[in-house]
């Protein structure tokens, strides 16, 4: 009984080492096809064939010869079939290197069948390289404008935009940068809140949180409060930290004007567009509740909610008021600082808002620029220049167009004695200091833009404002008027400024009018007409004429005495600058004229008929 055993055992080893050898060789083959296949490919692939080779060899080992023969004849056909798909896609790529424009037979044909976002998205890429080195990969005979209109028209296929913003994107970014930011547009920024520092600390809320199943992690170095939430268990707007105020949901961007105002303790401080009242509870905790804190917004529903955060956050030195921000220098004034965040058209936030993407066009952008710089010049009444330790203005906006940041900001330089000052944020990018047509003054370098794409929260920009004279200049009321109003102010302000001066314009006026009463009185009844018609001019120019009649008496006598001489005798220089001063009279009356009642209509005039019958009646009695 020995040897047989032996032999069985000797027959049952020479069929495990098959069986392995047999495991070695379908490995062997199946690796060699699994490197010209994807990862995932070649993952499911080895395993089938790992169980196909278990399989096998409970079988019998003709069975197993087959189907190894055939699975080798079918793996070199896969493979085959593969490496002609690897020529294939080799060839696609060389293709692709030299981009061609679409022909015009085969743009109309996109326009009436269905576009291939694909193919849209590929044509974007190569059309972007094309033009990013546009001398060495252009198609000869194509100009530039051919690929950029190509481009927009892609663009706003695949990313869904009208043309007008597309094109102000194009304007805004490098090509290379702008498919950045279109992508980072359709993604959601992430979740962040501020801990309340009035009643809690970020390390304690932290704690909080992660062991209510929410996963979270410090804001950044930048921010000493913020808190980014990647995903939770339970939601974060209804736990009990929230319900008892330790924490507010409020976007990362949101935090960098607070910043930038930097509040202190026991200072006046306004919030003009305070809703839904996320920058103003962190003003107040920044102050620690000391001071005041005026909380105003345009819109009565919207204050509704910055009551109810007030009252959560457990805020004490706010006062929340409804007033149209353009009209609250009228209400109050002397404020130590005042931010102002400005309704915009909303081109930072596309992310979450996408209706932004088609509802806008020039004339809403104009329209926000226009309503932004009325309210900057209010806020900037606003402050108090003369605060011992304020005199600070920031103006932010969730828009990344030039007409709404810098265009504005310029203009307020123009029209008040602020000057820009560092925000004290240290990233970001330096604002535009000119942009196609536009440019603005050097100092714009100090304010700052965030982008989706470069910072990972929503367009945002910032500006800080230092106030140093209450006065408001003069200028900036000449050139909102025209011309000719101008010219009439400097013309009504120069008698005030300057009292009579040796042989100035001013000398002229009353020897003027000294002339035509002498004429008067000499030439009869056509002079009196003349003076007649002066004094009614007179009488209608509330500002010039009165002023200047009283000047004519005094200055009229002054003349007697230096000269001796008849009034009406002038010098050269005298007849010159009469006419001057006649020239802007002139100009002046005729503008006022029409505003008021005509000469004919004046009740103190004397008619013709009237100065008739006066001139009979005194003949008579002679």
């Amino acid at each position: 009984p020995e040897p047989n055993v032996w032999a069985g055992c000797s027959n049952g080893s020479s069929s495990l080492r098959r069986s392995r050898r047999e495991k070695q060789t379908l490995q062997c083959q199946v690796s060699k096809n699994l490197w010209e296949l994807l990862p995932i490919e070649r993952a499911a692939k080895k395993e089938k064939k790992l169980k196909e080779s278990m399989a096998l060899s409970s079988d019998d080992d003709d069975d197993d010869d087959d189907e190894m023969e055939e699975d080798g004849d079918d793996d070199e056909q896969k493979s085959d079939a593969d490496m002609d798909e690897e020529d294939g896609i080799q060839t696609n790529t060389d293709d692709v290197d030299n981009f061609r424009l679409p022909s015009a037979e085969e743009s109309e044909k996109e326009g009436v069948l269905s576009v291939d976002l694909k193919t849209v998205h590929q044509r974007i890429k190569d059309n972007i390289d094309v033009l990013c080195n546009f001398s060495a990969k252009r198609e000869e005979g194509k100009d530039r404008a051919e690929y950029l209109s190509l481009l927009k028209k892609d663009l706003c296929t695949y990313y869904s935009y009208n043309d007008f913003l597309i094109e102000k994107l194009m304007d805004i970014f490098p090509l290379s940068e702008l498919v950045d930011f279109l992508e980072a547009n359709e993604i959601q920024r992430p979740v962040t809140i501020r801990t309340n520092t009035l009643k809690t600390r970020r390390r304690d809320l932290a704690q909080a949180l992660i062991n209510r199943g929410v996963n979270l992690d410090p804001l950044g170095k930048w921010s000493k409060v913020g808190l980014v939430i990647y995903d939770s268990s339970v939601p974060v707007g209804a736990t009990p930290e929230y319900l008892a105020g330790h924490y507010m949901l409020q976007g990362a961007s949101s935090f960098l004007p607070v910043m930038a105002l930097s509040p202190q303790e026991g200072e006046l401080v306004l919030d003009m567009s305070s809703a839904p009242g996320g920058k103003t509870s962190y003003m107040a905790q920044l102050m620690r509740n000391t001071g005041v804190i005026v909380a105003n917004d345009a819109n009565a529903e919207r204050l509704k909610s910055v009551v109810g955060n007030l009252h959560r956050l457990g805020v004490t030195n706010a006062v929340v008021c409804n007033y149209d921000g353009r009209q609250f220098p009228k209400v109050m004034g002397g404020f130590d600082r005042v931010l102002l965040d400005a309704p915009c058209s909303g081109t930072g936030v596309i992310a979450k808002d996408p209706a932004v993407k088609t509802s806008k066009n020039e004339a809403d952008i104009l329209r926000s620029a226009h309503l932004q710089k009325e309210l900057l010049l209010s806020a900037i009444d606003s402050v108090n220049a003369t605060s011992a330790s304020g005199g600070y203005l920031v103006y932010c906006t969730c828009s990344i167009t030039v007409e709404e940041n810098e265009w504005v900001v310029d203009y307020a330089l123009k029209k008040r004695n602020v000057k820009l000052v560092p925000t004290g944020l240290d990233f970001g990018k330096e604002g535009f200091t000119s942009f196609k047509k536009f440019r603005f003054h050097p100092s714009l370098r100090l304010t700052r833009r965030f982008y989706p794409h470069s910072h990972n929260m929503d367009g945002f920009f910032v500006a800080k404002f230092k106030k140093f004279s209450n006065v408001i200049p003069s200028a900036s009321v000449g050139k909102d008027e025209t011309t000719e109003g101008a010219e009439a102010i400097e013309a009504t302000d120069s008698p005030k400024d300057k009292p009579s001066k040796g042989k100035t314009t001013k000398e002229t006026v009353p020897a003027k009018t000294d002339a035509v009463k002498q004429k008067a009185k000499t030439n009869g009844t056509t002079a009196a007409k003349k003076s007649a018609n002066v004094k009614t001019k007179g009488q209608q120019n509330s500002q010039t004429g009165p002023k200047k009649a009283k000047i004519a008496k005094m200055d009229g006598e002054t003349v007697k005495k230096a000269h001796g001489k008849n009034p009406a005798m002038k010098t050269p220089e005298q007849t010159n600058a009469s006419k001057t001063v006649k020239k802007d009279g002139s100009r002046f009356e005729k503008k006022q004229t029409k505003k008021g009642k005509s000469p004919l209509k004046m009740k103190n005039r004397m008619g013709k008929n009237k100065f008739k019958k006066m001139k009979h009646k005194l003949q008579k009695n002679k």
